[in-house]
C-alpha cells in the first residue's frame, strides 16, 4: 500500500493566493520528512476552490525540493493544453528526477477554460480519446505523427525520450481519472490505472474496479498486467486523538471552502451546473475517508484497500486550511497511521 497526500493549493476564505500556494510546497516537503509514498497535485484556473493552475509546473518545482518523494498531477486538464506539449513537460521530469514523476490526466469540466484557452467544447465533450492517445504515444514512442481530427502533423523525434532516462521503467506512469463507465473503458483498453475522485465510497469504486478488469480483460491486456495495475483513491484524512475533534476541524473549515470555490466555477456555454450542499458534502467525506483517530484511520485505509483491490491513496490534509494544523496532520499520518499499515 502507497499513501499520499492531495494537494489542492486550496484558498479558505480570508487567506489569498500565496498562503495557499505556500501551504502546498510546506506540507509536501512535510510529506517527504514523515515518510509519506507520493504527492498529487491538482490543477483549477480562475477559481479559489484551487490556487495552483499547472500541476506539472508545481510537480517539477517540489521534485526540485524532495528526493525521494512521488510527485504526481491529480490532474493535469488534457482538453486545455497540447498533448505534444504536455508529453514533452513529462518526459522531462521524468529523466530529470528519475523516474519519481506520474501524470495524472483526465477531462475536467465544461467550464471557460475551454474559451480562454481556445480548445473550445468539443476537446472537452469529444476530443479526450484522441489526446489521451497522443499523450500515450509520445511517452512510448521514439518518433511520432498525427492525422486525427484535431491533431495533425509531420512525424518528429520524442525529445528528450523517456525510455532513455536511467531508471527501472520505460517511461513516465500515466494515470486516468475515471468517473463514468466511458473513462473506465477508456483506460482500461489503454491499460492506465485509474484516480478515484473523493465523492465516491468503497462500494463504488469496487463496482469501477471490477469493470476495469472486464474491459481490460476484453481488450486482450494480459493478465499479469491487469494484476498489476496500480489505481489510486482519492481521499479525505483528518487525525485526531477523537473521532469528534477531527470531524469538527473540517466541519468548521470545509463548507466555507467548498461554498466559495464551488461557486466561482463557470460553464463555457451556460448551461447550469448544480452545486453540492457544502455542509453535507463535507459531512459525507467523513463519513467514507479517514477521519478520525490514527487507530480509526488505519482500519479504514486497510478496509478500503481489502474491499476494492486499491493499492494506492490520494488524501487531502489540508482540509483544516490552517498551515500549522496541516503540517500537523501530515506529520501524524506518517508517524502514526502508515506504520500500522506496514
Amino acid at each position: 500500500m502507497q499513501v499520499g497526500s492531495f494537494v489542492l493549493a486550496a484558498q479558505f476564505p480570508g487567506q489569498g493566493q500565496g498562503e495557499a500556494l505556500h501551504r502546498a510546497v510546506r506540507s509536501t516537503q512535510v510529506a517527504e520528512e514523515a515518510g509519506l509514498d507520493a504527492v498529487w497535485l491538482a490543477e483549477h484556473h480562475f477559481v479559489p476552490y484551487g490556487t495552483c493552475p499547472s500541476a506539472i509546473t508545481l510537480a517539477a518545482l517540489l521534485l526540485g525540493r524532495t528526493s525521494r518523494l512521488r510527485v504526481g498531477t491529480a490532474v493535469s486538464v488534457l482538453p486545455t493544453v497540447h498533448p505534444v506539449a504536455l508529453g514533452e513537460q513529462a518526459a522531462l521530469l521524468h529523466v530529470t528526477s528519475g523516474g519519481r514523476f506520474t501524470l495524472g490526466v483526465g477531462r475536467g469540466g465544461p467550464w471557460v477554460d475551454l474559451e480562454v484557452f481556445g480548445s473550445g467544447l468539443a476537446a472537452y465533450e469529444h476530443g479526450f480519446p484522441e489526446s489521451l492517445d497522443l499523450l500515450v504515444r509520445w511517452l512510448r514512442e521514439p518518433a511520432v505523427a498525427a492525422s486525427g481530427e484535431r491533431f495533425a502533423f509531420r512525424e518528429v523525434p520524442v525529445v528528450p525520450r523517456p525510455a532513455e532516462a536511467l531508471t527501472d521503467v520505460p517511461g513516465p506512469e500515466v494515470v486516468v481519472a475515471c468517473t463514468s463507465p466511458a473513462s473506465v473503458r477508456l483506460a482500461a483498453e489503454r491499460g492506465l490505472s485509474m484516480l478515484l475522485g473523493m465523492h465516491v465510497g468503497d462500494e463504488e469504486k469496487a463496482e469501477m474496479v471490477a469493470l476495469w478488469r472486464r474491459h481490460a480483460r476484453a481488450a486482450g491486456r494480459s493478465a499479469d498486467e491487469i494484476a498489476g495495475a496500480a489505481h489510486v483513491s482519492a481521499g479525505v484524512c483528518q487525525i485526531a486523538d477523537r473521532r469528534t475533534e477531527a470531524v469538527e476541524t473540517l466541519l468548521k473549515a470545509m463548507p466555507g471552502w467548498l461554498k466559495q470555490g464551488l461557486e466561482a466555477h463557470v460553464t463555457v456555454d451556460g448551461r447550469v451546473r448544480a452545486m453540492r450542499d457544502p455542509l453535507a458534502y463535507t459531512e459525507l467525506l467523513c463519513g467514507l475517508h479517514p477521519v478520525g483517530t490514527p487507530r480509526l484511520c488505519a482500519d479504514r485505509l486497510a478496509a478500503t484497500a481489502e474491499r476494492t483491490g486499491i493499492s494506492r491513496f490520494a488524501l487531502l490534509v489540508e482540509g483544516s486550511g490552517d498551515l500549522a494544523t496541516t503540517e500537523e496532520n501530515v506529520r501524524r499520518l506518517g508517524t502514526e497511521v502508515l506504520p500500522q499499515l506496514r
